[in-house]
C-alpha cells in the first residue's frame, strides 16, 4: 500500500500539474482522501478514512468486483488470523464479512498453545463479496467511484522556495499528490491518496506458453479485467522513481482425479466427520457469535 499525504489544507504553493500529458476535465470530487483500489486493503483503508470522519471516495475498476477474492478464498491462517483478529480490533470489515461468507472455519495448530493457533475459514467467494459491498455502501461518508486510475496530480513547490529547499535537504521526494487522472480524464481532488492496486500495478497473466497484460480472470465468465499500467508508468517516474516489481499468485494446474487413484488418498468418511467435530465454529469477530453464522 502506498500512502501519499500531508497534514492540514491542501498545500499552498504552487500550480498542481499532472505526471503526465493527460487530457483535463473538471474536477468532479474534492474531498479528504481518496482511495485507489478495491481488494482488502482498500475497503479497510476506506472504511478506516470514512470512520474517522474524513469524506473519503473510493476508486475502482469495476464496482461490481469490490472485495473479489483470489483463487484460493481463505481469510486468517498461521499469523494471519491474528492479524483479522487486530483489524477486527480497530473496527475494520474482514473478520464480520468472514463470518458472513465463510462456509468452513478451523482452528490450526490446536494441539499447541494459544500463542501460535491460527483461525483460518474457507469462504464462497460471492457470499464475501456481495458482503463486502453491502458493508461499504452503507457507510457514511464514503462514496464508490468508478473508473480507472490512470495518473496523479502532484502540487510542486515553486523552484527556489523554502518548501523545496527544505524537501531537498531532507532527502524526500519534492511535491505532494494531491488527486488522480481517471481513464476518462476526469480529475478528483483529495488532501490524501491512498494506492492500494495489488496485482492490477503493470499485471500480466500467463495461461500455459502465452502472456497478455491483465489484471485478473472474473470469477463469473471468461472476461479479463485491464491491468493498471498508466498509474504504473506514472509511478516509474516519480522523483525518486518508484522500483516496480511483481508478486506471483500463480496457482498449479488443476488435473482429473481418477488417473491419480485418487480414492485411495482421501480421508475416509469417518476420518472426515471427526475433523469436522474437532473443529467448532468460531466467530472471527469480536462481536459476533458462531451460532448467530448461516451453516
Amino acid at each position: 500500500m502506498l500512502v501519499f499525504a500531508w497534514a492540514g489544507g491542501r498545500s499552498p504553493h504552487v500550480p498542481s500539474r499532472t505526471l503526465r500529458a493527460a487530457p483535463r476535465a473538471a474536477v468532479v470530487r474534492d474531498v479528504d482522501v481518496l482511495v485507489v483500489g478495491g481488494g482488502h486493503a482498500g475497503c479497510e483503508a476506506a472504511a478506516a478514512a470514512a470512520r474517522s470522519g474524513a469524506r473519503t471516495v473510493l476508486v475502482t475498476q469495476r464496482i461490481d468486483t469490490i472485495g473479489e477474492m483470489s483463487c484460493n478464498p481463505s481469510i486468517g491462517g498461521i499469523g494471519k488470523g491474528h492479524l483479522v483478529r487486530e483489524v477486527d480490533a480497530l473496527d475494520g470489515l474482514m473478520g464480520r464479512v468472514i463470518d458472513e461468507a465463510g462456509i468452513h472455519f478451523r482452528m490450526l495448530n490446536r494441539r499447541k498453545g494459544p500463542a501460535v493457533q491460527g483461525p483460518r475459514a474457507q469462504a464462497d467467494r460471492e457470499l464475501y463479496r456481495d458482503a463486502m459491498l453491502r458493508e461499504l455502501q452503507a457507510y457514511p461518508g464514503l462514496e464508490l467511484y468508478e473508473a480507472s486510475v490512470e495518473d496523479l496530480v502532484v502540487d510542486e513547490p515553486a523552484e527556489g522556495s523554502a518548501a523545496a529547499a527544505a524537501a531537498a535537504e531532507a532527502g524526500r521526494p519534492v511535491g505532494r499528490a494531491c488527486g488522480v487522472i481517471t481513464a476518462d480524464g476526469s480529475e478528483l481532488r483529495a488532501r490524501a491518496v491512498v494506492l492500494t492496486t495489488g496485482t492490477f500495478l503493470r499485471g500480466v497473466v500467463h495461461v500455459g506458453r502465452e502472456s497478455r497484460p491483465a489484471g485478473r480472470f472474473v470469477s463469473t465468465s471468461e472476461a479479463v479485467e485491464p491491468p493498471s499500467t498508466g498509474l504504473a508508468a506514472t509511478l516509474g517516474r516519480l522523483p525518486p522513481p518508484a522500483t516496480l516489481g511483481r508478486l506471483s499468485t500463480t496457482r498449479p494446474r488443476h488435473t482429473h482425479g481418477a488417473p491419480l487413484q485418487a480414492a485411495s488418498r482421501c480421508p475416509s468418511t469417518a476420518s472426515r466427520q471427526a475433523r469436522l467435530r474437532g473443529s467448532p465454529r468460531r466467530a472471527s469477530t469480536f462481536r459476533g457469535s458462531s451460532r448467530s453464522r448461516p451453516r
